[in-house]
């Protein structure tokens, strides 16, 4: 991922991720931009249409800056992901843990159906990525985590093609990230 910034754009000059309005090259002005976390791991810019970009963790003060002289306000926002991914981590959970994490993703607006089939769906490649790949992550696996997992070499390429269309993929983790507005 390389980005760089001008006084009102940004410039994603390589961004891995199909199905980003940015890949693999594109550029974004601020009046695309409704908010940014630049506190999360790595910073976020959600866009006006919904969809979340990243920025590289290393230009955090950059980001800062870009939204200072824009006016773009700095809004922390729960990743849903990182609840939804919760048991692909490298940890035990207590049921007051489980109950709060389900808790937040149906004040998300997620059922214990939808919850289900999204963990069923992602299971091998989580596993893959998060076992198999070495990586052994027990604090946090969110969005970003779930797109590096489906585009990146850590999963071999047949756990990620059983997916589907990287493209479709992409839009359905933004639509779901979105939920937690």
């Amino acid at each position: 991922m390389e980005v760089s910034f001008t006084e009102h754009h940004i410039h994603f000059s390589s961004y891995d991720f199909p199905g980003s309005s940015v890949h693999p090259t594109g550029i974004l002005a601020c009046e695309q931009i409704r908010d940014a976390d630049r506190g999360a791991a790595p910073p976020e810019i959600r866009t006006t249409l919904g969809e979340t970009l990243f920025i590289p963790r290393e230009q955090q003060g950059d980001l800062e800056q870009f939204c200072r002289r824009n006016g773009i306000a700095n809004r922390h926002r729960p990743d849903i992901w990182a609840d939804l991914l919760e048991p692909f981590l490298d940890t035990w959970f207590d049921p007051d843990d489980e109950r709060a994490t389900d808790n937040r993703l149906r004040k998300a607006g997620l059922s214990e159906a939808e919850v289900a089939g999204i963990r069923r769906r992602l299971a091998p490649l989580m596993h893959a990525y998060n076992f198999d790949g070495m990586r052994w992550e027990w604090v946090s696996l969110g969005l970003f985590d779930l797109l590096n997992a489906a585009t990146g070499p850590l999963v071999e390429p047949g756990v990620r093609a059983a997916l589907g269309d990287p493209e479709t993929l992409y839009t359905w983790a933004m639509d779901i990230a979105e939920r937690h507005r």
